[in-house]
C-alpha cells in the first residue's frame, strides 16, 4: 500500500522534556505503569493479564542484544575508535557504526582486544564495513570483549547488562532491545497462563534505524532498512488456533508488530518462515494480523511514532500529552501503553 504523500515528518514530533526520559529501570520490572489507551485508565504492567481476555495470544520477540560495542585503537596512530556492530553481511564482513569514522578507509586496521578489525569500505553516514580477525567463535568473542550498547539518551547505570535483556532473550543478534518486553516477569507470564492467555515467540533482529528520527521532510521519502525475522511454525500455528477460537493477537512491541504484519497470509494468520522486512507501518494502512499492541513511549519524529499514529490516528498526540501530564516515564526504560488497532476499534 502506498504511503500517503501528504504526511510530513513534522506531523510526528512532540515536545519531550528530558525530565520525562527514564534514567533508571524500575524494579521489579512489572511495576512499570501501563496506560490503557482504550479508556485512558492507569495500571501497572503486572495488571496486564486482567486487561486481556481468555483465549488471547501474546506474541513476544525472542531476540537478544549482542554485546556489540567494541573499543579499539587505530594502528599506527593510536587514535581511539569505537565500533557498534550492527550486523553480518553476506561476504563475511560486518556493518558497524564507527566513531570517529571520517578517517577510516579500506585497509585501515583497528587494534581490538584479542584481535584486530580491518576496514573494508569507505565511511557512509558514519557506517563502515569491517572484517574481524579473532580466534575462535566471533559471537563468543563479542560476548567476551564487547559491551551491551545502551540507548544514547540513557545516562544512568545498570547493575547488570542483563537488565537490558528481556525475559525471552534467546537468539543473539540485535543492536537494541525490544523494549516493550522488558516489563515482563515470570509472575506476569504465570498469571497469563492462569487466565488461559497463550504466549508464543517470534524473532526480529532489531536495528538502530528503527529508533532514529526520520530525516526526510515527507514520510513517503523515508527509507526503512531491512531487518531479519523468523516466524517459527509453532508461532504460526498459535496465531491460527487463536483466530479459530475467536481470540485476539497481542503484539508486544513494534518489532513483533512488523514481523506479524509483514508475514500476513490472509484471514488474520501468518506464514511460518524466515526472511527480511522493510515494512513501514504508517497512518492509513490496513491492519492485517495484530489486534492489540503493547509498546513504550517513543522518540519524537521516529518511525515508531508513525506506527503509533497508525493505531491511534490524530489521537496519538492527545495520548502522549496526557501520559506526560500524568508523569509516565518515556523511552526504553520507561512505562508502556496498551492500544487497539483498527481490527478492534
Amino acid at each position: 500500500m502506498a504511503i500517503d504523500p501528504s504526511l510530513r515528518t513534522s506531523d510526528f514530533f512532540y515536545d519531550l522534556p528530558e525530565s520525562a526520559i527514564a534514567q533508571e529501570p524500575i524494579e521489579p520490572r512489572d511495576a512499570a505503569r501501563l496506560l490503557d489507551t482504550r479508556d485512558m485508565r492507569d495500571h501497572h504492567f503486572s495488571d496486564l493479564p486482567t486487561l486481556l481476555d481468555p483465549g488471547d495470544l501474546v506474541v513476544v520477540n525472542r531476540t537478544k542484544v549482542r554485546a556489540a560495542r567494541i573499543h579499539g585503537l587505530r594502528e599506527g596512530t593510536g587514535g581511539k575508535v569505537e565500533l557498534l556492530v550492527l550486523g553480518a553481511l553476506e561476504d563475511g564482513t560486518w556493518e558497524c557504526l564507527a566513531r570517529p569514522a571520517r578517517r577510516l578507509r579500506p585497509g585501515v586496521t583497528i587494534e581490538v582486544a584479542e584481535g584486530r578489525a580491518v576496514v573494508t569500505s569507505d565511511p557512509a553516514e558514519g557506517r563502515v564495513r569491517v572484517r574481524f580477525e579473532v580466534e575462535g567463535s566471533l559471537e563468543a568473542w563479542f560476548e567476551r570483549v564487547g559491551e551491551v550498547p545502551l540507548p544514547p539518551y540513557f545516562h544512568g547505570t545498570l547493575e547488570s547488562p542483563d537488565r537490558y535483556q528481556t525475559l525471552f532473550a534467546e537468539r543473539v543478534g540485535s543492536a537494541a532491545a525490544p523494549t516493550a518486553a522488558l516489563h515482563f516477569t515470570p509472575r506476569v507470564v504465570t498469571a497469563l497462563a492462569e487466565r488461559d492467555i497463550a504466549l508464543t515467540e517470534v524473532e526480529l533482529v532489531v536495528g538502530l534505524d528503527t529508533f532514529r528520527p526520520i530525516q526526510a521532510d515527507r514520510i513517503a521519502d523515508h527509507t526503512m532498512h531491512s531487518e531479519r525475522y523468523v516466524v517459527p511454525l509453532a508461532a504460526a500455528e498459535a496465531v491460527a488456533k487463536t483466530r479459530a477460537r475467536g481470540g485476539r493477537i497481542v503484539a508486544v512491541g513494534t518489532t513483533v508488530t512488523r514481523t506479524l504484519e509483514a508475514t500476513s497470509c490472509g484471514g488474520g494468520r501468518v506464514a511460518a518462515g524466515e526472511g527480511a522486512t522493510d515494512l513501514f507501518i504508517t497512518p492509513g494502512r490496513e491492519w492485517l494480523v495484530v489486534d492489540l499492541l503493547i509498546t513504550n513511549f517513543h522518540v519524537p519524529g521516529s518511525t515508531l511514532i508513525v506506527l503509533v499514529a497508525s493505531l491511534l490516528g490524530d489521537r496519538w498526540r492527545e495520548v502522549y500529552q496526557e501520559a506526560l501530564a500524568r508523569g509516565f516515564r518515556f523511552l526504553s526504560f520507561g512505562d508502556a501503553m496498551l492500544a487497539a488497532t483498527g481490527r478492534q476499534q
